[in-house]
């Protein structure tokens, strides 16, 4: 009796265990999908801002995420590029400064490398044209008419490195997947960036310059305007154009001088700032820089009076009486170009370039010029004028007028005189 009851007794105490058993697995079942639960919860908290993250970044449109695929593309051809043009950097003379800065020789060598390819490229030289451009061409006049596609153009730098610049258009936003690819001491390439940024506002123009300016972060997000205004150059210009940008506007330019930016002829020379333009016309004919410590007291009146006339129809008596001169010293007053007397605009630094080329019954040359602006305002015609010169049998020439067309003058910055008649 005893006996049965011990086994009873035992029987109980086995059953109570393995309910408490029972109990606690289930509480364990139950509670581990609250804790899953709470995981999800933060997870989707933490999914749900970074989806309003991206959203507003996409809406801001720069530093917007690069697709794995598109990187590994964008890298790997910046690498083949390098790879191409590597024996000609390498060769290439660097000069002794820590920035290496190439010639437009050994760039345009590069180029010539890229061409042979059948690949878009074009270097970042004045008046320098797009190799293999007519896809290019062809694809903004389609972008145009609202059809969608990309197209990849290379890009060449006076470092030796190379851009990597693909252009999407989806039928209704362009965006421009960005890179570039630069060599470090050892002569080894690397990548310096990688990016896309939609393209706020774009255009194709009759030239063919591809004008754009990117979204960049506004005002309110940075202290100071970021410029995002790109001009490419698609269609070429003639090797005349080419010839004549280089000879007679280049080395005057919009800013220190106002040459080109006023309207003037040989019956009307009093305006032109002569003491401005003296060391641009002395760099012109040098082909170096002029160098102001060479003339601590002013610049000797012959010197001055004989350049100017050199390359403008006016006499010594018309220059002393229109420029700042010392008359007890027989000297030309020359300051540098800078913040006391020079208020820096996005017009003075457009670059100046010959469209039209005409000759005149009385042996004379009007270049039709167009300032072409990439900074802000991005146009590749912020005015236009007329530029007359006259050529002599040496090759050499005179500057004879110049006229701005179409009432542009009051499109552009009043002209600062860098030191005045008192």
């Amino acid at each position: 009796m005893v006996l049965k009851k011990k086994c009873m007794l035992l029987i109980m105490v086995l059953l109570l265990g393995c309910l408490m058993c029972a109990c606690r697995k289930k509480n364990e079942i139950l509670e581990e999908p609250l804790v899953e639960d709470a995981g999800e919860a933060v997870s989707t908290e933490e999914m749900k801002s970074a989806e309003e993250e991206a959203a507003v970044q996409w809406e801001k449109g720069y530093d917007l995420p690069v697709d794995d695929s598109e990187r590994e593309e964008a890298e790997d051809d910046c690498k083949k590029m390098m790879e191409l043009i590597f024996d000609i950097y390498e060769n290439a003379d660097k000069g002794e400064a820590s920035n290496v800065a190439l010639s437009d020789e050994t760039v345009f060598e590069m180029q010539n490398k890229i061409k042979e390819l059948g690949y878009p490229v074009t270097a970042m030289v004045a008046y320098s044209n797009m190799e293999n451009y007519e896809g290019v061409n062809s694809f903004f006049e389609k972008c145009m008419k609202g059809k969608s596609g990309s197209v990849v153009v290379y890009e060449l730098y006076n470092d030796g490195g190379i851009g990597r610049m693909k252009y999407i258009f989806d039928g209704t936003d362009m965006y421009v997947l960005g890179a570039r690819s630069v060599w470090n001491e050892e002569n080894s390439q690397g990548m310096a960036y990688v990016s896309y940024t939609r393209i706020n506002e774009w255009k194709y123009t009759d030239k063919g310059w591809f004008c754009y300016e990117l979204c960049v972060p506004e005002p309110s997000e940075v202290s100071e305007i970021v410029n995002g205004s790109c001009l490419v150059r698609i269609k070429p210009m003639t090797e005349e154009q080419q010839e004549m940008s280089e000879r007679c506007v280049r080395g005057l330019g919009y800013q220190g001088n106002n040459l080109l930016c006023s309207n003037w002829d040989t019956e009307h020379v009093e305006e032109l700032d002569y003491n401005g333009m003296y060391e641009y016309l002395y760099e012109m004919k040098y082909q170096g820089k002029f160098n102001s410590e060479d003339y601590p007291n002013g610049i000797p009146g012959e010197d001055f009076e004989s350049l100017i006339m050199e390359y403008l129809p006016v006499t010594a008596e018309q220059i002393r009486e229109y420029a700042v001169f010392d008359e007890e010293n027989q000297t030309y007053e020359w300051v540098r170009l800078g913040c006391f007397n020079y208020a820096p605009t996005f017009f003075g630094t457009s670059l100046a370039e010959v469209t039209d080329i005409k000759e005149n019954e009385d042996g004379t040359i009007t270049l039709t010029v167009e300032a072409v602006c990439d900074m802000v305002i991005c146009d590749d015609a912020v005015i236009t004028h007329e530029l007359t010169v006259r050529f002599a049998d040496d090759g050499s020439f005179r500057y004879l007028g110049n006229v701005i067309l179409n009432d542009g003058i009051k499109d552009i910055p009043d002209y600062q005189y860098r030191v005045r008649v008192e």
